[in-house]
């Protein structure tokens, strides 16, 4: 089988479409998307030239999803599901999620739709944790009963494939043709970025001020305390770099006084952390710009999570509402590891 062939996808669990525009630029004709929030459709359709469902995963079935995994008979066609169910609740950071929290058997939903659509292939990422889950071995047990014979997954560290921030992050993928691996980094060749190569072009930018030619370029402003405090940063440095009096109360007291990874500014010449949804907010999390002062904008962000340079999360006059635009960064998969999961696809089909 050549790389040739023709690969239909569905991405479940969408949201802007991180996942998507990376299979795409490997060539991956992903057809649609869902996700149950109505404000990412405008990302996922305009730059992804995708169909948007804006539906619950446990209210589609598979009838749903059969047009857009249907393949042309005169040519050999392949067809792949696809999606990252919502990882918040197996992240480390959330310590009190359960099998009660509804999200938790979402990736069930995600088997019952691979067993009613028999994709030729499954892909899967989501955080390490969910590695260590009864859920998780359920859904690889679950893959090998419907016929894919050896599913592949390991955590990878992004940074090693090119992405500039460390994340790392769980990568599985499922075939019913043969064996198939996750390409290690030395395969991928891509080089190591950092964030001054991710974002250190654009202009610079004030807090609370938009930029005149971006209006993803923008932040929170900052209150008085905090300016003083970001002021008094240092790149890769901690608060306890501070003068006492601009310390919080907590960080005083012993049973905080070693929780660092907070107000901190990041390193030109390293990736940044790992980006969340509240990246635009300086105090949680190391997200101050290495010199300005200030957290960093929405396309800062959306650049350290491997979107290009003219990727659109709001439609042309629609105001940015800081919050929204970042959770739909925050929580996207990085395209780089859309990527890595379309060219493993196509070496596994090259060898099949």
């Amino acid at each position: 089988m050549t790389a040739q062939v023709s690969v239909q996808a569905v991405d479940l669990f969408c949201g802007a479409g991180g996942l998507t525009h990376g299979l795409l630029r490997t060539g991956i004709n992903v057809r649609a998307g869902i996700d149950c929030v109505e404000s990412c459709r405008y990302a996922f359709e305009h730059n992804n030239r995708a169909v948007y469902m804006q539906k619950d995963v446990r209210n589609i079935h598979g009838l749903d999803l059969q047009p857009y995994l249907t393949t042309n008979n005169q040519e050999k066609g392949i067809t792949l599901l696809a999606g990252c169910p919502p990882c918040q609740t197996f992240s480390s950071y959330n310590r009190k999620a359960d099998s009660s929290d509804p999200r938790w058997h979402l990736l069930d939903e995600f088997l019952r739709l691979v067993e009613e659509t028999r994709p030729d292939l499954v892909a899967m990422e989501n955080v390490p944790g969910l590695a260590t889950k009864d859920v998780f071995l359920s859904f690889v047990e679950g893959l090998r009963k419907l016929g894919y014979r050896s599913p592949s997954w390991k955590v990878v560290q992004c940074a090693e494939y090119g992405l500039p921030q460390h994340r790392r992050r769980l990568v599985l993928l499922a075939s019913r043709l043969g064996p198939i691996e996750i390409l290690e980094a030395k395969h991928f060749g891509a080089k190591p970025k950092t964030v001054r190569d991710a974002i250190g072009f654009l202009p610079k930018v004030a807090a609370g001020v938009v930029d005149a030619e971006d209006p993803l370029h923008q932040t929170f402003s900052l209150n008085a305390l905090n300016l003083k405090r970001i002021r008094a940063s240092r790149p890769g440095g901690t608060w306890k770099d501070w003068p006492e009096d601009l310390r919080c109360p907590c960080h005083k007291k012993s049973s905080g006084s070693t929780y660092k990874s907070v107000y901190g500014r990041m390193n030109w010449d390293e990736p940044s952390p790992t980006m969340t949804t509240q990246f635009v907010n300086y105090g949680t999390g190391r997200f101050g710009h290495p010199e300005q002062d200030r957290a960093l904008t929405l396309r800062e962000a959306a650049l350290l999570q491997s979107f290009p340079t003219d990727y659109q999360f709001v439609a042309p006059g629609e105001k940015v509402n800081i919050s929204y635009v970042a959770r739909m960064i925050g929580n996207a998969v990085p395209v780089v590891i859309g990527e890595l999961i379309g060219r493993s696809i196509f070496a596994h089909l090259d060898s099949v």
